[in-house]
């Protein structure tokens, strides 16, 4: 079956850098648009950004374009969040996602992601 495995979260200080990795199995991976969500206590998941089958195309949450890179590798079935000058802000739960439309991202809602991950908890904090 479907199995999307989140890892890399922790805790970091503001400024600092974390790489989240999401390994996935039980489907075809490069025929897969991915993404990276996020969801802070009390708040609604949010998307961060998210990436087409080839890589070629990436997409990004204004509030994390430029520090956030989303990128990956289909021999390894997995997709990677480097995040560099993390924010307290930036402090949730992350979940990968596969979906797309045959392998194009097509838009940004969770909705359009039909599998997801159990999540890597990012703590930002001094």
């Amino acid at each position: 079956q479907v199995q999307l495995v989140e890892s890399g979260g922790g805790l970091v200080q503001p400024g600092g850098s974390l790489r989240l990795s999401c390994a996935a199995s039980g489907f075809t991976f490069s025929s897969y648009a991915m993404a990276w969500f996020r969801q802070a206590p009390g708040k609604e998941r949010e998307f961060v950004a998210a990436i087409g089958w080839s890589g070629e195309h990436t997409y990004y949450a204004d509030s994390v374009k430029g520090r956030f890179t989303i990128s990956r590798d289909n021999t390894e079935n997995t997709v990677y969040l480097q995040m560099n000058s993390l924010k307290p802000e930036d402090t949730a739960v992350y979940y990968c996602a596969a979906g797309g439309r045959n392998g194009v991202v097509i838009a940004t809602t969770p909705s359009h992601f039909t599998s997801w991950g159990q999540g890597t908890q990012v703590t930002v904090s001094s």
